[in-house]
Protein backbone atom coordinates (compact mmCIF):
# COMPACT_ATOMS: atom_id res chain seq x y z
CA UNK A 1 0.00 0.00 0.00
CA UNK A 2 1.48 3.58 -1.04
CA UNK A 3 0.92 6.23 1.76
CA UNK A 4 0.61 9.80 1.09
CA UNK A 5 0.63 12.91 2.80
CA UNK A 6 -1.42 16.00 1.62
CA UNK A 7 -1.44 19.49 2.84
CA UNK A 8 -4.64 21.65 2.65
CA UNK A 9 -5.55 25.01 3.83
CA UNK A 10 -8.62 27.07 4.91
CA UNK A 11 -7.42 30.34 3.85
CA UNK A 12 -9.11 33.78 5.62
CA UNK A 13 -9.13 36.87 4.00
CA UNK A 14 -8.87 40.38 6.04
CA UNK A 15 -12.89 40.66 5.53
CA UNK A 16 -13.36 37.55 7.73
CA UNK A 17 -14.20 35.31 3.84
CA UNK A 18 -12.64 31.81 3.50
CA UNK A 19 -11.30 31.48 0.08
CA UNK A 20 -13.20 28.14 -2.47
CA UNK A 21 -11.57 27.02 -5.01
CA UNK A 22 -13.54 24.95 -7.81
CA UNK A 23 -11.66 21.90 -9.36
CA UNK A 24 -11.51 22.06 -13.59
CA UNK A 25 -13.17 19.22 -14.72
CA UNK A 26 -11.11 18.89 -17.49
CA UNK A 27 -8.32 17.82 -14.81
CA UNK A 28 -11.04 16.51 -12.84
CA UNK A 29 -14.01 15.15 -14.74
CA UNK A 30 -14.71 12.51 -11.96
CA UNK A 31 -14.71 14.83 -9.33
CA UNK A 32 -17.38 15.28 -6.62
CA UNK A 33 -17.53 17.63 -4.07
CA UNK A 34 -15.72 20.19 -7.10
CA UNK A 35 -15.27 23.18 -4.68
CA UNK A 36 -11.98 22.55 -2.01
CA UNK A 37 -9.49 24.84 -0.47
CA UNK A 38 -6.14 25.08 -1.45
CA UNK A 39 -3.92 22.03 -1.15
CA UNK A 40 -1.99 19.08 -2.27
CA UNK A 41 0.39 16.52 -1.63
CA UNK A 42 3.90 17.18 0.09
CA UNK A 43 7.01 16.73 -1.64
CA UNK A 44 8.94 14.21 0.37
CA UNK A 45 12.40 15.73 2.70
CA UNK A 46 10.41 19.50 2.24
CA UNK A 47 8.66 20.54 5.69
CA UNK A 48 4.70 20.80 5.93
CA UNK A 49 4.80 24.79 6.17
CA UNK A 50 7.22 24.67 3.17
CA UNK A 51 4.77 22.80 1.10
CA UNK A 52 1.60 23.97 2.07
CA UNK A 53 3.13 27.68 1.21
CA UNK A 54 4.06 25.95 -2.51
CA UNK A 55 0.26 25.07 -3.10
CA UNK A 56 -0.49 28.40 -1.94
CA UNK A 57 1.46 30.14 -4.39
CA UNK A 58 0.85 27.35 -7.09
CA UNK A 59 -2.96 27.31 -6.68
CA UNK A 60 -3.99 31.05 -6.11
CA UNK A 61 -0.79 33.47 -7.00
CA UNK A 62 -0.78 34.50 -3.36
CA UNK A 63 1.57 34.35 -0.14
CA UNK A 64 0.75 32.07 2.77
CA UNK A 65 1.53 34.76 5.73
CA UNK A 66 1.69 34.10 9.51
CA UNK A 67 2.00 30.99 11.12
CA UNK A 68 -1.19 28.61 9.42
CA UNK A 69 -2.91 26.95 12.91
CA UNK A 70 -3.24 22.90 11.83
CA UNK A 71 -7.18 21.99 12.89
CA UNK A 72 -7.23 18.86 11.58
CA UNK A 73 -5.99 14.93 10.22
CA UNK A 74 -8.35 12.57 8.22
CA UNK A 75 -7.26 9.47 6.77
CA UNK A 76 -8.40 9.15 3.39
CA UNK A 77 -8.44 5.88 1.87
CA UNK A 78 -10.64 6.39 -1.69
CA UNK A 79 -8.38 4.69 -3.68
CA UNK A 80 -7.13 0.75 -3.38
CA UNK A 81 -3.93 0.62 -2.62
CA UNK A 82 -3.25 4.05 -1.48
CA UNK A 83 -3.52 5.52 1.69
CA UNK A 84 -3.59 9.30 2.33
CA UNK A 85 -3.10 11.34 5.32
CA UNK A 86 -4.18 15.08 4.99
CA UNK A 87 -3.56 18.14 7.55
CA UNK A 88 -5.72 20.76 7.44
CA UNK A 89 -4.83 24.31 8.68
CA UNK A 90 -6.48 27.66 8.77
CA UNK A 91 -4.49 30.57 7.44
CA UNK A 92 -3.86 33.74 5.83
CA UNK A 93 -2.38 34.64 2.84
CA UNK A 94 -1.66 37.86 0.54
CA UNK A 95 -1.97 39.34 -3.13
CA UNK A 96 -3.75 39.11 -5.38
CA UNK A 97 -5.36 35.86 -6.75
CA UNK A 98 -4.17 34.12 -9.91
CA UNK A 99 -5.90 31.04 -10.46
CA UNK A 100 -3.90 28.11 -12.14
CA UNK A 101 -6.90 27.38 -14.83
CA UNK A 102 -5.68 23.46 -15.29
CA UNK A 103 -6.22 22.76 -11.74
CA UNK A 104 -9.62 25.62 -10.80
CA UNK A 105 -11.65 27.44 -12.64
CA UNK A 106 -13.32 29.19 -10.27
CA UNK A 107 -12.95 30.94 -6.92
CA UNK A 108 -14.63 32.52 -4.22
CA UNK A 109 -14.29 34.30 -0.84
CA UNK A 110 -17.39 33.35 1.36
CA UNK A 111 -18.98 34.30 5.06
CA UNK A 112 -18.90 31.03 7.44
CA UNK A 113 -22.62 31.20 6.86
CA UNK A 114 -22.37 31.14 3.16
CA UNK A 115 -19.29 28.13 3.24
CA UNK A 116 -21.81 26.61 5.13
CA UNK A 117 -24.94 26.37 3.05
CA UNK A 118 -22.16 25.98 -0.34
CA UNK A 119 -23.13 22.73 -2.54
CA UNK A 120 -20.61 20.66 -4.68
CA UNK A 121 -17.88 20.88 -1.55
CA UNK A 122 -15.38 18.40 -1.21
CA UNK A 123 -16.44 15.57 1.22
CA UNK A 124 -13.48 15.36 3.62
CA UNK A 125 -14.09 19.53 3.70
CA UNK A 126 -17.51 19.52 4.30
CA UNK A 127 -17.01 16.77 7.21
CA UNK A 128 -14.70 19.18 8.61
CA UNK A 129 -17.21 21.94 8.66
CA UNK A 130 -19.71 19.82 10.05
CA UNK A 131 -17.51 18.43 12.94
CA UNK A 132 -16.86 22.02 13.72
CA UNK A 133 -13.20 21.72 13.24
CA UNK A 134 -12.40 24.10 10.93
CA UNK A 135 -13.88 26.74 13.87
CA UNK A 136 -15.18 29.51 11.88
Amino acid sequence: MELQVGVKVLLKNAEGKYLLLRRSLEKYPDIKGRWDIVGGRIEIGTPLLENLAREVKEETGMDLVGEPRLCAAQDILRAPGRHIVRLTYVGQAKGEIVLDMSENDQYRWLTGEELMRLEDVDVYVKGLLDKGSLKL
